[in-house]
């Protein structure tokens, strides 16, 4: 355990040692914002914070690779990844610290959101349980976000490949519903399985007579689903181990 906490903490204090931190920050409120405003800036339009999800779900599938393409990548690049292996530390250690302190950024971020909650408080009366329900389905979507990420980056020392791997498979679970409303028969009945909340991608799917659905839907509606928390929490640990893996190979080759 104290492992993984000087893990963590060292990755943090990196993030915050480099304007990275704060340039993410702010472009994931800026347009997290521009989809906030424009879900409420209807006369008659709800005092929700869908359009603050969508963006935050869409921004997601950049925002975490982003955060963790270095993280194994620059290590292995630089050869401090070996020392790191060969050290009286485990992967699964080196892995939840790392998870750790990106997750942790993402975690501030949302807390930052809150300024949002904050306006709809001062100009109309949100329904509470879709707040608390929405955040805590964001938080899930980023913890399974930056799970995908953190595997991405220990595939290559070479932090763009981690970060195109990354936003690639992100935006294939998002397309899954889309693709799979497509197909017929047990190929979209697997395929349905694997979507990470469609229903909140930039596009409008139901323009294209695609009925919104997915992981991510109900959180917003003030739903708490288990298996929708179940999903997230699976895919997070299923990449986690993913990357311990990738990890474990490399010490013994």
């Amino acid at each position: 355990m104290k492992q993984i906490q000087v893990i963590a903490l060292k990755e943090i204090k990196t993030y915050f040692a480099s304007p990275m931190a704060y340039v993410v920050a702010a472009a994931f409120l800026a347009i997290t914002g521009f989809f906030f405003v424009a879900s409420v800036s209807d006369a008659f339009s709800e005092a929700t914070i869908r359009g603050f999800l969508a963006g935050a779900v869409f921004f997601l599938i950049f925002l975490a690779p982003a955060l963790t393409m270095r993280l194994i990548a620059e290590e292995w690049k630089l050869g401090t990844l070996e020392l790191l292996l060969t050290s009286p530390v485990r992967e699964i250690e080196v892995v939840t610290g790392k998870f750790l302190a990106a997750f942790s950024m993402v975690f501030i971020m949302a807390v930052l959101s809150l300024f949002f909650v904050l306006v709809l408080y001062v100009f109309g009366r949100p329904d509470v349980g879709p707040l608390l329900t929405g955040y805590f389905g964001l938080l899930l979507y980023a913890s399974a976000a930056v799970a995908v990420g953190l595997f991405a980056s220990a595939l290559s020392p070479n932090q763009l490949v981690g970060l195109i791997v990354g936003s690639g498979i992100l935006t294939t679970f998002t397309v899954i519903d889309f693709i799979s409303d497509r197909l017929g028969g047990m190929a979209a009945h697997v395929l349905n399985g694997f979507q990470m909340g469609a229903s909140f991608s930039v596009f409008d799917l139901k323009s294209f007579g695609v009925a919104q659905s997915g992981h991510f839907a109900d959180f917003a509606r003030g739903i708490l689903s288990v298996p929708d928390v179940v999903y997230y929490l699976s895919i997070t640990g299923v990449f986690l181990f993913l990357t311990v893996l990738v990890l474990e190979i490399r010490r013994w080759r």
